[in-house]
């Protein structure tokens, strides 16, 4: 006979009781099979930093070295008599996306604007008739444009315009300020030169994904046509993985994270009153499996889930744009030369970067931008042009 007192403790640790089926669920998740299956996932807490991130760097650095060299040999494949330029300036037809791709010399090995530019060209020409008024334009914005050997090359396929070559040198500023100079040049051309209906700023380290065009031209045709999302000052197309966790400083993603919840709860409480044989699902089931769900899904990576809807154009997300960086930004006409007015009266310094810059005008000027999810552009550059770093890591 156990003493009174420990009757209770005894109920509860009977396995028929729904709570030991729950601590034994928990246990087994979090702390075996998720810890051993996503120690390598690196945007997931379980990741093992100490042991897997200085190999998984060495092995993205190798890696991109050989796209690097792989994208050197895609331009020297090509038959330049058989390609012409893809701009030479002029009125385009109507409806006319311009891609100008931001370049500065780096990191030779790596061919970074190699990478970009052969993407792009490859899927333009993969994507046929839907793409046929999409161009490419080279903004070279290097200190000393004729030693950057890859716009060099660029020079034979595609319309290249260099800042250093055209402007005075100007007095020395900060390289935050220059950086953001430059991209005002790059969309000053890209205005000037063409007429095209949106202009994608990317960044020479950007590459964009394979279903690039594909979600793009249903964003536009469908999501960005709609009056509220057509006068964004900006769309991103690319946020770190790194933050796009839910438990960052972007309030938006709590209402998708109880979304989670609101959608699990009742799917898993059901399956677990079923396979358990009760005759009704619970309160306490219910809110047991929807916390479960979200927990889970915090831990092993929002980056993860998200990627589940690269199934379909359709299922991506366009949400507020949050704060950090700028590979690859789409405006419209009438947002560009907004953002060219703001950043005529804003100067750069660090910790106010120009992708700092441009969110903070969306308070002080009453605009408001949003980012794609997932990400349209995949981050390969290691090696900044702007923060110096010797040893780089993946996060």
């Amino acid at each position: 006979m156990f003493p009174q007192g420990l009757l209770p403790w005894g109920k509860f640790c009977r396995w028929s009781n729904p709570w030991m089926h729950f601590l034994a669920l928990t246990i087994a998740t979090f702390g075996v099979l998720a810890p051993l299956t996503c120690q390598q996932l690196l945007h997931s807490y379980f990741y093992v930093r100490r042991w897997y991130l200085n190999p998984m760097s060495q092995d993205f650095i190798q890696k991109n070295q050989e796209e690097g060299m792989k994208a050197l040999r895609y331009f020297q494949q090509l038959q330049i008599s058989n390609m012409p330029k893809t701009l030479v300036g002029g009125t385009l037809p109507p409806q006319v996306l311009l891609i100008t791709i931001i370049t500065v010399q780096r990191n030779l090995e790596f061919h970074y604007v190699l990478q970009v530019a052969s993407r792009f060209h490859r899927l333009l020409q993969e994507c046929g008739p839907p793409c046929q008024y999409h161009k490419i334009l080279i903004c070279n914005v290097d200190t000393d444009p004729d030693s950057h050997m890859d716009a060099n090359l660029l020079a034979r396929f595609f319309s290249v315009v260099k800042r250093y070559s055209e402007e005075p040198p100007e007095p020395p500023v900060n390289r935050f300020e220059k950086e953001k100079r430059d991209y005002i040049y790059c969309l000053v051309k890209s205005l000037d030169h063409y007429n095209p209906d949106h202009i994608l700023l990317v960044e020479d380290d950007a590459v964009p994904e394979e279903d690039f065009f594909p979600v793009l031209h249903h964003l536009l045709q469908t999501r960005l046509s709609k009056s509220h999302l057509q006068d964004a000052l900006y769309v991103k197309l690319y946020h770190p993985e790194r933050l796009q966790h839910y438990l960052n400083p972007e309030p938006m993603r709590i209402l998708e994270w109880l979304g989670i919840g609101m959608f699990c709860g009742p799917l898993l409480g059901f399956l677990y009153t079923r396979a358990s044989r009760r005759s009704s699902l619970s309160w306490s089931i219910l809110l047991f499996f929807a916390f479960y769900s979200m927990l889970l899904v915090e831990l092993v990576g929002r980056h993860y889930f998200l990627e589940l809807r690269r199934l379909a154009p359709s299922f991506y997300s366009i949400v507020p744009a949050t704060e950090c960086c700028t590979p690859a930004m789409l405006f419209s006409i009438p947002s560009a030369y907004r953002v060219l007015e703001y950043f005529h009266n804003l100067q750069c310094r660090q910790g106010f970067a120009k992708d700092t810059a441009l969110y903070s005008l969306l308070h002080q000027k009453g605009e408001q931008a949003f980012v794609v999810e997932p990400n349209l552009v995949r981050h390969v550059g290691m090696f900044s042009s702007v923060r110096f770093n010797d040893h780089p890591k993946l996060i």
